[in-house]
């Protein structure tokens, strides 16, 4: 490396130079390498309904797992809660260098946590949730409740004493009611995917496919729909039964005939 006048000139003869990589969908700084339940804040499972929560809230930028992704490329990161709950929290977008998360964030919130299928029924199982029925219901009911929250609001014209009960659950959704926030939708069966473009329509809301591993089966009605898919992880076992379709054939495929 050395230095003109007017600018520094680094030598890159024989080396090769990459744009940086963008995870659009992660936990990096949320569950702390080497660390159990004390550095862990992935979900806040007390609850199956916590929109209230916010994922920049949760990430250490300082865990060694941030360093270990930017030295292997990745210079940006979507980074959330988990798929334990229906409504799980914002999603803050950061770049992966620094020792403060509010000097690291490139937009927060970027995005509204929700899940589908199998995780909020397995972690729910003994208390809310029983079936994907309900699992959907309870987003439903949350939504419905925000727009009738919002009207209320609006209907008042800042008159405190016509003003609803502040409900904090319900203030976060407005952005999402409003299309000003996507749903970052965790869905991996095909079932649940278009259960999520379903209500998606319904309420008239933006979302994202996250995972999407069976999205090969339903190409047509997700490239119909025009919502952005985040595909994967694909480098992985089939850990649980919605993977059980999980091939990097069927990814190739759906790539190739939907964008």
């Amino acid at each position: 490396m050395w230095k003109t006048e007017d600018e520094v000139c680094i030598d890159l003869n024989g080396k090769r130079v990459y744009p940086g990589m963008v995870e659009a969908h992660c936990h990096l700084g949320m569950e702390e390498s080497a660390i159990r339940s004390e550095g862990n804040d992935v979900n806040e499972s007390s609850d199956p309904i916590t929109p209230q929560v916010r994922g920049i809230d949760g990430c250490y930028p300082l865990d060694e797992t941030i360093v270990n992704a930017r030295n292997a490329g990745i210079t940006t990161v979507a980074a959330g809660p988990g798929s334990a709950n229906v409504i799980g929290g914002t999603f803050v977008a950061y770049k992966t260098y620094g020792v403060s998360m509010d000097e690291m964030a490139i937009k927060n919130p970027v995005a509204m946590k929700c899940a589908f299928g199998e995780n909020p029924k397995r972690v729910y199982q003994d208390s809310r949730i029983k079936t994907r029925m309900n699992v959907a219901a309870l987003l439903r009911e949350t939504l419905f409740k925000t727009k009738e929250y919002l009207a209320r609001k609006e209907a008042a014209q800042g008159d405190i004493t016509k003003m609803p009960a502040f409900d904090m659950k319900l203030e976060a959704m407005i952005p999402v009611i409003q299309r000003e926030l996507p749903l970052k939708c965790h869905a991996h069966r095909c079932d649940d995917i278009l259960t999520v473009l379903r209500i998606a329509k319904e309420f008239d809301i933006k979302v994202t496919l996250d995972h999407c591993t069976d999205g090969e089966i339903i190409k047509k009605q997700i490239k119909d729909s025009g919502f952005a898919a985040i595909v994967g992880p694909s480098l992985t076992h089939k850990s649980k039964y919605e993977l059980a379709n999980k091939s990097l054939k069927h990814l190739m495929n759906y790539i190739k005939k939907v964008f």
